[in-house]
């Protein structure tokens, strides 16, 4: 196996153009040409061992980076190592050899952590499975859109997250085989992959949204559905105050029927002109379950991707306009959703994977969101966007719905969630808009989190507020990891020390 290839000191900006950091070193790990699964691991986590091990014992800094997607400062490690995974993105089929007993392997899928969310969705869909959710695009790496807790908008579904069963993580002490307590994978198996089991609930849980603060994942066991098909209903319309009201019960079938199809939609998002929001028209975008049917082709690329976020929509169109007026964002938002999929439109069925989409970066764009139980919507709206609007209302509100996220950390940690997302151009209005947002839900008493891998706001006393004890057992979990502060320390960032998540 070829060694990583080092190519030191230089200035790194993320995919988005938004953050930059100095890097001592910009290290890039090659993949392992075997074969099989159990040794690709084996070799690609004793590379990265022997970086940690370097960097311990040279007092220097290391941060994984995947695609480098995010648009906050959550990979920067200023004057460190960030050590690239996009080359280890193999994904393997698993056997009934591999897995504990009771374990059906059937639906398991070995993922290298370099895979991107797209490359994780071909694999699946060649072995006739499906993920159950996602985000709206397929550029990031599958563990970095784990670390930071992505959403989707699956109405029965949680986090990315959520379809990992096991992880191979790497410390400079040691290569894990990170479980729960129920065994996943069979001991041949773990022993095969160079690694020692450590089976432990919380343990597992905080590597589940890492946030970079758990050591450095390597590879994922994650868990898929049976390949299915979606019918997509893109199209504009306008909404009313009884809406909200009907999506803050969970009615969704009721708004469906309205908008829709008369069925359950598997899928719901709502894009809103927050100066007008019921006298201007909405973009929405229902999604609804199909068997699959291999008789139909993919559709063309590039696609409206299935959470097709606010900041694709209207990011470029917008740039450099610090203040919207309603007619001039609907403008923006049409364009956006210039092609329409109404119910008379029954040719666009595809499989999950083919709903998401690359983007292309985006320089000035800004990227927020909160996430509140969804049955405060009602009474939160009206004064959210009121809110919104006194700082200057600096672009779409996106309404998406989901279910509790799997992970300590996950910021969809209600029963029942909706996330709110405010992306768009990047300037002081949209930043204003948003805090302005943060500080009238915090004067209203309601609960709320805030996505890791998006501007944000957050420190190290609200980080351990928003996430109370899960916050305490994520500390202890990490020490139980990694009882050696020394080895902590090789994973410290300014940005991780200001969330309280490392010391």
């Amino acid at each position: 196996m070829p060694a990583p290839l080092r190519h030191g000191p230089r200035e790194w900006t993320n995919y988005h153009g938004t953050e930059t950091a100095q890097l001592a070193d910009l290290i890039e790990l090659l993949n392992s040409s075997r074969e099989s699964g159990r040794d690709a691991l084996r070799e690609v986590a004793t590379d990265v061992q022997a970086l940690l091990g370097d960097a311990s014992r040279m007092g220097a800094q290391l941060r994984p980076l995947g695609a480098g997607w995010s648009p906050s400062p959550i990979t920067i490690v200023q004057h460190g190592w960030l050590v690239e995974t996009r080359r280890i993105n193999r994904c393997f089929a698993l056997g009934n050899d591999d897995v504990a007993s009771g374990v059906d392997a059937s639906r398991l899928l070995l993922v290298q952590a370099g895979a991107t969310v797209d490359e994780v969705n071909d694999s699946a869909e060649e072995l006739g499975l499906s993920l159950r959710t996602g985000g709206a695009s397929n550029g990031q790496t599958w563990a970095g859109a784990c670390a930071t807790g992505t959403h989707g908008s699956v109405l029965t579904a949680g986090g990315i997250q959520d379809h990992i069963r096991a992880l191979q993580v790497v410390t400079p002490s040691g290569i894990f085989w990170v479980e729960p307590a129920r065994p996943v994978m069979s001991p041949a198996f773990v022993a095969a992959t160079g690694s020692t089991i450590f089976r432990d609930d919380d343990v597992f849980a905080a590597c589940l949204v890492a946030v970079g603060a758990m050591g450095f994942i390597t590879a994922m066991v994650i868990e898929c559905v049976p390949i299915f098909m979606v019918r997509n209903i893109q199209k504009r319309a306008r909404i009313g105050r009884d809406d909200v009201t009907r999506l803050a019960e969970g009615d969704f079938r009721g708004f469906s029927r309205l908008y829709g199809l008369d069925e359950d939609p598997h899928f719901l998002q709502v894009i809103l002109n927050p100066f007008a929001p019921f006298e201007k028209d909405a973009l929405l975008r229902l999604l609804y379950l199909r068997d699959h049917d291999p008789s139909i082709p993919p559709p063309p690329r590039p696609l409206t991707g299935a959470g097709f976020d606010a900041l694709t929509l209207i990011g470029k169109a917008m740039a450099g306009i610090d203040l919207f007026r309603a007619d001039i964002l609907q403008l923006a938002m049409r364009a956006g959703y210039a092609v329409r999929r109404d119910v008379d439109d029954p040719e666009a069925i595809a499989t999950w994977g083919n709903t998401t989409e690359p983007h292309n970066p985006i320089a000035n764009l800004f990227n927020g969101s909160v996430t509140l139980t969804r049955s405060d919507l009602d009474r939160a709206f009206d004064p959210l966007i009121e809110a919104f609007l006194s700082g200057g209302g600096g672009t779409v509100v996106t309404l998406r719905f989901m279910k509790r996220a799997a992970g300590l950390l996950a910021p969809a940690r209600f029963p029942d969630n909706v996330v709110i997302d405010f992306d768009g151009p990047r300037s002081d209005v949209s930043h204003r808009s948003y805090r302005a947002v943060v500080a009238r839900l915090d004067a209203m008493g309601i609960r709320f989190t805030r996505h890791w891998g998006k501007t944000n706001d957050l420190d190290a006393a609200r980080v351990a507020c928003d996430y109370g004890d899960d916050y305490r057992r994520f500390r202890v979990a990490q020490r139980r990891l990694m009882p050696d502060l020394a080895d902590i320390a090789v994973f410290r960032s300014d940005p991780l020390i200001h969330l309280g998540l490392i010391e």
